[in-house]
């Protein structure tokens, strides 16, 4: 078994010594009795692999949290010096700062400050610090004109299409960089989808690297080399994306038995208790499926907050734990909003990969959902929860039932292994919008190598 297949395992828990030390923060102690249980041969085998998933969280999760309280208020006042401790602990208990115990003591989050920049507009403002993309908007800055000017375009055309090239990179960073090691590298590109055509992969350096068919659930060139020199794996690659126009709030869907799309997966697409509760609950009464996953989505741009996350494969249960903490990044609300759409008996599909704009380019997640007569759908609820903050009404409906055609589709299913697999830990098990680099021995975090992204050219055709 491929070490990412015993994330499946992961709702079996841990036993309840271990788990007392995870919750206080011991994650020392929490290792070494999780080691001795699996020294046990006659331990069964979905423990095993549960104990494995959660050895692995704990090795990970500390370094994710590295601020002390004392720490995060002094990187605050670095810009703001007048920062109370009392609007620290509001902004915790807004759920706008993540916290774990480390022995007791609270922890905070690596990217909690960029995150409050991005998401929580009276910080940004105090601060005078704002991180690019979507979710960071204001009604007036340059990235929601471009969208309203888009959304605009497209109700009056039908549909648009940009012409993308892009060049990205991945590289070992020098500290972990051993001469003459093996590398397995991994770089997304386009895959065939409904909104793209004229996938051309225009570069590959090394040319030894060994291009994914364009139907890959999770298209990337791999490289498998013995490192001599520690240089950059390349690609280079254009593509024609159209977005098209759907009124999904003018219009009916018709209900269907479908066999496709609609089933659990484990560890975090899950029908749990508390999921099929909260579906009945939001779509009671309703019996039309496009209104349905209109409610889903309501639900989701209506109630949730945008923060940034620590890695996925820290998290437990990310759609579950969503829906209780209200709290996510883009792919966070994008798997709620599919898990309930699954859970409702509607076909939903992942779909990531990039966001691609003349002037920015970051990784971004969202579904696409199947609605008779209207075929796929599409839902980008992280820019709906961006467009309900800042206020406008028109973009965050359009978020629902439709796309901007600054996209780069590189995965269109959600935990997929890899056309040439990893053979160690993924860096993220569930999606690949940067890369991933293993060695023969191990699998690298995302902070142990480098990667890059240009956007070479965007325009509208």
């Amino acid at each position: 078994m491929n070490i990412n297949d015993t994330l499946k395992y992961m709702r079996v828990g841990l036993p309840e010594d271990i788990l007392r030390r995870k919750i206080f923060g011991d994650y020392e102690g929490a290792i070494r009795l999780i080691d001795r249980r699996l020294a046990d041969k006659n331990l069964p085998e979905a423990l095993r692999c549960s104990l494995l998933v959660q050895k692995k969280i704990c090795q990970d999760l500390p370094g994710e949290f590295p601020y002390s309280r004392a720490d995060a208020l002094a990187i605050i006042r670095q810009d703001v010096p007048d920062f109370t401790e009392e609007e620290f602990d509001e902004l915790v208990d807004q759920r706008n700062i993540r916290w774990i115990y480390k022995n007791g003591e609270p922890y905070y989050f690596s990217r909690f400050y960029s995150s409050l920049c991005k998401a929580v507009p009276e910080f940004s403002r105090r601060t005078q610090q704002q991180v690019g993309g979507m979710e960071s908007l204001s009604s007036a800055s340059a990235t929601a004109n471009l969208r309203d000017v888009t959304i605009a375009k497209m109700k009056e055309k039908g549909s648009l299409t940009t012409r993308i090239r892009v060049r990205s990179t991945v590289k070992m960073k020098d500290e972990f960089y051993t001469p003459g090691m093996f590398v397995r590298a991994h770089l997304p590109i386009p895959a065939a989808c409904d909104q793209q055509r004229d996938i051309r992969i225009e570069k590959v350096w090394p040319e030894t690297g060994v291009v994914a068919p364009e139907d890959a659930g999770q298209r990337t060139v791999c490289w498998e080399e013995n490192l001599t020199e520690n240089h950059e794996f390349v690609v280079e690659y254009s593509y024609l994306h159209t977005a098209k126009y759907k009124d999904a709030y003018n219009g009916t869907g018709i209900p269907g038995c479908y066999d496709f799309d609609i089933q659990e997966q484990e560890p975090h697409l899950v029908f749990s208790p508390y999921i099929k509760a909260l579906c009945e609950e939001l779509t009671e009464g309703i019996t039309d499926p496009l209104m349905k996953a209109r409610a889903f989505y309501d639900f989701i741009t209506k109630n949730m907050y945008y923060t940034f996350m620590p890695s996925y494969i820290t998290q437990e249960f990310l759609a579950e734990s969503c829906a209780r903490n209200y709290t996510g990044d883009c792919g966070i609300l994008a798997l709620l909003f599919l898990t309930l759409c699954r859970c409702a008996g509607i076909p939903a599909q992942w779909q990531s990969g990039l966001a691609v704009e003349p002037d920015f380019i970051g990784c971004h997640d969202w579904v696409r959902f199947y609605m008779e007569p209207y075929g796929w759908m599409f839902v980008d609820a992280s820019y709906g929860v961006s467009s309900m903050r800042a206020g406008n009404e028109e973009r965050r409906q359009f978020y629902f039932g439709n796309l901007d055609p600054f996209r780069m589709v590189a995965n269109s299913a959600f935990q997929e292994n890899f056309t040439i697999p990893k053979e160690q830990w993924r860096a993220d098990p569930y999606d690949n919008q940067v890369g991933e680099i293993e060695s023969a021995d191990r699998g690298f975090s995302s902070g142990q190598y480098e990667h890059s992204k240009t956007v070479l050219l965007c325009e509208e055709i």
